[in-house]
């Protein structure tokens, strides 16, 4: 037996337990390796029975082998959930003697993604091609150790999609990490591993790198906090670069005081925090791109901020048509997509900007390497590689003069106390390891279209975990201008108790939907409506006022109470609900309409002229504003 057993293992033992990184290479080798001597020995000594015997324990070996190796891998991806690719320990530096100050971050402890430098370990960029083509490196990267220096411990570097490309953190090489929230669902990417960390509770918080959305989507996906800074504001050196003018090193956590300190370290923040006014506006146009009800995200934020000193009543805008009517520059890419210019498009066209300026800038600093070596790339990560390759543009000025434009007009929005509320992602986490093209090109260009407000103006931006919606992950983001890192970080602290506790009252509300479909405000609308035609005025009042505690971002529902306000003489009232629908929709022709009679009523003839002319502009045919302003004219000249 030992004769014949020889030749089929005749391979080095070693590779049965070899590192993590060497797993699955070292196994398709094992595996060739056995069943090539198989089918000589086959070959040669087909009609010996005691060779059919051999092969028959070799083949049942195999399988077991087979077997343990999926339980061992198994074992160490729910110990991990996946996210790591190398694991060590840099201590903190000593703390300072008294009376300084203690150390921030002691006690905390944090992982990296592998786009950092850590001395002495390779940086694999996501690429185990890229690691093996490397050497070591000779520092560690200055934000690693600035956390060093106060007080926190590094623990281990995350898988990241490769290259930094993409924002479903999907990884072939190395494997995805796993949603702790969402196991079958992509955790989101670039830093896929790093969220993981943090959502596993298996450290305190990490660090990543957004480019596209790659702290922010993840983030998201995971149900945690994440920041991105304003851009450039963060040291990058000892940090692999994706696209330089887009990217910028962000941080993941589940406490906000640790968002915080984490922050403060990075920044180099004051401590000193000072009163300042906050205005809130709210992105209507990007609210309508989720399908998250809105009395679980729009609402949950107005609820939350409504009794806090300091905020004033928040406004609404459309930011597509805010960024088309201020970024000129950007008219040229919507024309060459051949689409007019309304919202959605101008957002695409935004989106289409910042992945050629991502595509030019990975090219100018990789192109040497990815001309080699871009045959061992993942198929979905090459393929981005590919068209980097390609990219040719006649003036590379008008990309970067989008990008100007963008930052002035978002400053120009938002001032020094202004927020801006948006939906971070406007689809669920994906399926692991879609195969529809279609519906993946559709996922990544809506969440584009949204990440590219912060990733084209390089203003800040927090994604704050708002619970669930059934088993998906809601979260909101907060936006503010370039350099208001502080002022977003103080936000965040005075704020998300106040938000958790709405999103917690959200969740136990009545169900989002009746047994049609129908969402659950929708259903008090109706019921209002029908006792309105009913001429059960109180009725419908009470009807339309359930309607807004479920969702106060819909001018309608404040439209229809005021109508019936009016019918019930409570002029005042129905010109409060028609001044609240006209902020939520400054288009809403029967909120002027209704406003004007209850000012009419009200005998403020001026202010109720004016919504009359007002219905007209927007809609110059109709015959009630027409009368109503004759009448008024009529009035005042009297």
């Amino acid at each position: 037996a030992k004769s014949f057993l020889s030749p089929l293992f005749s391979f080095p033992f070693s590779l049965l337990n070899p590192p993590k990184t060497l797993r699955s290479l070292s196994f398709s080798l094992l595996r060739d390796r056995v069943m090539s001597n198989t089918l000589a020995l086959i070959q040669s000594n087909a009609s010996n029975p005691k060779v059919w015997v051999v092969i028959g324990v070799t083949v049942a070996g195999i399988v077991i082998l087979a077997e343990t190796r999926k339980r061992r891998i198994k074992a160490l991806r729910e110990e991990d959930f996946g996210a790591f690719v190398d694991r060590f320990e840099l201590l903190p530096f000593p703390p300072p003697p008294p009376p300084a100050a203690k150390q921030s971050l002691s006690g905390l402890t944090f992982s990296i993604s592998d786009a950092f430098d850590v001395k002495d370990y390779i940086t694999g960029f996501g690429s185990p091609q890229w690691k093996k083509t490397h050497e070591a490196a000779e520092k560690t990267a200055v934000v690693v150790t600035t956390l060093l220096r106060n007080g926190a411990t590094c623990v281990a570097k995350t898988i990241m999609d490769e290259m930094g490309f993409g924002i479903t953190g999907e990884n072939k090489h190395y494997g995805t990490p796993i949603n702790p929230l969402m196991p079958s669902n992509v955790p989101g990417g670039s830093s896929s591993g790093s969220a993981v960390s943090v959502a596993a509770e298996l450290v305190d918080f990490a660090l990543g790198i957004d480019t596209t959305g790659g702290v922010r989507i993840p983030a998201s996906f995971c149900g945690i906090l994440g920041f991105r800074p304003s851009q450039g504001t963060v040291s990058s050196i000892g940090v692999l670069p994706n696209s330089q003018s887009l990217e910028t090193v962000g941080w993941f956590a589940r406490d906000p005081s640790v968002l915080c300190h984490v922050g403060h370290a990075l920044l180099n923040l004051s401590a000193v925090t000072q009163r300042r006014q906050r205005s809130f506006i709210f992105a209507d146009d990007l609210f309508e791109l989720s399908d998250i009800p809105k009395q679980k995200s729009v609402h949950v934020v107005r609820k939350a901020i409504e009794n806090l000193s300091g905020y004033q009543t928040p406004k609404n805008i459309s930011v597509g048509q805010y960024v088309a009517s201020n970024v000129p520059s950007l008219a040229e890419f919507c024309e060459k997509s051949g689409k007019s210019q309304n919202s959605a498009e101008t957002l695409r066209a935004l989106s289409s900007v910042m992945l050629s300026l991502q595509r030019h800038e990975f090219k100018t600093n990789h192109e040497e390497w990815s001309q080699t070596c871009k045959s061992f790339l993942g198929p979905r990560f090459s393929s981005d590689v590919a068209a980097a390759l390609r990219t040719r543009y006649e003036s590379i000025k008008s990309l970067y003069r989008v990008k100007t434009e963008m930052r002035a007009t978002i400053q120009s929005l938002l001032k020094e106390d202004g927020i801006l509320v948006i939906p971070t992602v406007a689809d669920p986490p994906p399926k692991l390891n879609t195969k529809k093209k279609n519906s993946l090109n559709e996922f990544l260009e809506r969440n584009y279209a949204l990440s590219s407000i912060a990733s084209m103006s390089g203003c800040c931006q927090v994604t704050i975990p708002l619970g669930k919606h059934g088993d998906r992950p809601i979260s909101v983001s907060f936006l503010t201008y370039y350099g208001g890192d502080k002022f977003l970080l103080d936000t965040i602290l005075e704020v998300y108790a106040s938000l958790q506790d709405q999103a917690d009252i959200a969740s136990t509300l009545a169900p989002v939907t009746d047994s049609n479909g129908i969402e659950a405000s929708e259903v008090m609308k109706e019921k209002g409506n029908a006792a309105f035609k009913g001429k059960q005025w109180n009725k419908a009042v009470s009807f339309y006022t359930e309607a807004i505690k479920l969702n106060g971002a819909n001018a309608t529902y404040f439209c229809n109470r005021a109508a019936a306000f009016l019918e019930l003489g409570r002029f005042q009232q129905a010109e409060e609900d028609c001044t609240e629908a006209v902020l939520i929709d400054k288009k809403n022709v029967k909120a002027y309409l209704r406003r004007g009679t209850a000012r009419e009523s009200l005998i403020r003839y001026k202010e109720a002229a004016a919504d009359f002319r007002h219905a007209l502009v927007l809609e110059p045919q109709n015959k009630t504003a027409k009368i109503a302003e004759k009448r008024l004219l009529r009035k005042l000249t009297s």
